[in-house]
């Protein structure tokens, strides 16, 4: 009868330990993170996620479906109201880099909605621009990630380039 006890005490133990978030349990999130390493226009950059983990207070606000927060997407929770958190948290973890590559185009299922999951980029861009709006954050594309000298060159050329350079702060539309 005793060992019962003992199994159905390690029971609870375990379940406890599985409601409690992972922050709580020890497993440590970053102060920062490098982000944009992959753009050919833009330098990457540091972001402060331990700035924004104060500001936020809520994980799920960016990293959904990833820290045990319910899927609030109806376009997603047609197909995922009962799946469970993954492991990987960051947007590169389940966002491309090119959506439009060669090999994301293959893994398409037509009948499927993750054909129109968007690109690491826009996902991102999506995620930081409707926050910093909402929370009067910077808006400008430099004031987060400096252009790069190929950003410039491609910037300050074609049909919707802007006419003249701007001033140190200023960025012209773009």
């Amino acid at each position: 009868m005793q060992t019962k006890g003992i199994w159905l005490a390690g029971v609870l133990v375990v379940l406890f330990l599985a409601a409690v978030p992972d922050t709580s349990r020890g497993i440590t999130v970053p102060d920062t993170v490098i982000l944009n390493t992959q753009s050919k226009l833009y330098e990457p950059f540091t972001f402060n996620h331990a700035k924004h983990i104060q500001l936020t207070k809520e994980c799920s606000n960016c990293h959904h479906h990833t820290t045990g927060t319910l899927v609030q997407d109806p376009n997603c929770v047609r197909c995922h109201r009962n799946s469970s958190e993954t492991q990987e948290v960051s947007c590169k973890g389940c966002h491309q880099t090119d959506s439009f590559s060669a090999t994301a185009m293959h893994e398409k299922d037509p009948k499927t909605y993750h054909k129109d999951k968007p690109s690491l980029k826009a996902a991102m861009h999506r995620n930081c621009l409707g926050c910093h709006e909402n929370m009067k954050g910077p808006m400008g594309c430099q004031d987060c990630h400096q252009r790069t000298k190929e950003g410039d060159a491609f910037y300050y050329s074609g049909a919707y380039a802007p006419k003249n350079k701007p001033s140190k702060g200023e960025h012209n539309g773009h």
